[in-house]
């Protein structure tokens, strides 16, 4: 990549500017530079695209997008250690790098896409990972502003996501990108690839917006699949009682004395559009 781009490698980059990763902030840096293209290679053709990224860190992945033809990057960054690093890159690719200080979770992302097709490519902090995703699951208009989301995850939260009816790690995560998206886990990232090394496997999803999901209530798929999940080794019975328990089942037409990682996408969504 320093061939490609010119830019010295991350270590040097991470080194010159003082950057060891905060735990706090959840960070982990990817500093293989053909992982951070593999990674930016998994959203598909990126010429011309406008790219998210969130958690730049010193901008492994950054470099990656934008050297395989993103016509623009926006980048959020809350660790304010990285924004000279970050500048380097905006100097050497003009126009073609936005970098935002401020937290991910606080970001209006739909109104930065300002009604444009984007992608998001991102190695997501531990600490937000699965809050953003879920956010960028659940707006009330669909299909999104996003056309791809192309994350890293620990390997365990990457299981969840694809999982189906089942299956062990099937849970709310499973059901609600089941709903709204085609997911698939891409490819797996040793620990040994990141400074510093995290105690687990990390895993590359990609996940696609289904055009025409079934119809449901966002915020009532979100109830069913809290309650359900939420006393997941009891019989559906007892644990959707505070919503309406055996009667609310009785008319979705499902057995009370099923558990919750038995039942499809298509069962939740009408137990949710009865409620």
């Amino acid at each position: 990549m320093a061939a490609l781009d010119g830019l010295p490698p991350l270590r040097d980059v991470i080194a010159r500017h003082g950057l060891d990763a905060k735990k706090s902030l959840g960070q982990n840096f990817l500093l293989d530079l053909n992982l951070t293209q593999k990674v930016a290679r998994t959203a598909g053709s990126l010429e011309g695209a406008t790219v998210f990224e969130i958690g730049p860190g010193p901008g492994g992945l950054t470099r990656a997008i934008l050297a395989l033809g993103a016509e623009k990057v926006i980048a959020v960054e809350r660790d304010a250690r990285c924004l000279p690093a970050l500048a380097e890159i905006e100097a050497h690719y003009p126009g073609r790098l936005e970098v935002i200080e401020g937290d991910a979770l606080k970001t209006d992302f739909e109104a930065l896409a300002a009604g444009k097709p984007v992608k998001i490519i991102a190695n997501l902090p531990y600490n937000v990972g699965t809050q953003l995703l879920v956010n960028w699951l659940l707006p009330r208009q669909w299909p999104p502003f996003w056309s791809s989301l192309t994350l890293m995850f620990q390997k365990e939260v990457g299981q969840r996501i694809v999982a189906r009816e089942d299956d062990n790690h099937y849970g709310r995560l499973g059901v609600l990108c089941g709903w709204r998206t085609e997911a698939h886990m891409a490819f797996d990232i040793p620990p040994q690839a990141f400074t510093p090394p995290p105690k687990v496997t990390s895993t590359v999803v990609h996940l696609e917006p289904r055009q025409t999901p079934l119809p449901c209530d966002p915020d009532k798929l979100e109830r069913v699949t809290t309650a359900a999940f939420g006393q997941r080794r009891k019989m559906l019975r007892q644990s959707v009682k505070s919503i309406g328990g055996e009667a609310l089942l009785a008319r979705a037409e499902i057995d009370p004395q099923r558990r919750a990682e038995t039942l499809s996408v298509e069962e939740f969504c009408r137990i949710a559009n009865l409620l």
